[in-house]
């Protein structure tokens, strides 16, 4: 069994109940994913995030394909993080906890994504070549747009690593 880790850290120079408003409104989901994907919430958006809570999804994470996430938020501490885990979808495991604490100069946003591809062989052989490449992709599109939102800190590096463990 081979299982994934993405990392990201951004840091962004808005409060931490601004930047707890934003992550945890589901809605805002499809304004930091990158339109080609598709992303539409079918069910679950429209209250306020609360543990238990099921959101459904269609997504297109390639061309002519289409499918259907369901994730539960399983733990939520009012803006300090919260856990999202998919319950169907297009992953074997996907347990993503964000993480939200202030700063110096604003609030750092912090993504541990712990994820497992179906397939066995075929999907570790398809990580590298598509699936890390797209997981980039989407949490560069992510940074760009969060970016343009808030601002930026000048000299702030963010971070974004892709391992397997």
């Amino acid at each position: 069994m081979k299982l994934y880790q993405l990392y990201a850290k951004q840091i962004l120079p808005i409060s931490k109940k601004e930047a707890w408003d934003f992550l945890s409104d589901p809605k805002n989901l499809q304004v930091i994913t990158p339109q080609h994907m598709g992303f539409e919430i079918l069910s679950g958006g429209e209250r306020p995030m609360f543990p238990g809570q099921i959101i459904q999804y269609i997504v297109q994470p390639f061309p002519f394909f289409k499918t259907r996430w369901v994730t539960e938020i399983t733990h939520v501490v009012e803006e300090e993080y919260f856990v999202d885990e998919q319950r169907f979808g297009p992953y074997e495991l996907w347990h993503h906890k964000h993480f939200i604490k202030p700063v110096e100069m604003g609030v750092e946003m912090e993504d541990v994504i712990d994820y497992k591809l179906p397939f066995g062989i075929l999907g570790q052989m398809a990580h590298p070549l598509i699936i890390k490449k797209q997981l980039q992709q989407i949490f560069h599109f992510r940074e760009q747009k969060l970016k343009e939102l808030f601002g930026t800190i000048p000299d702030q590096e963010n971070e974004l690593k892709i391992v397997g463990i």
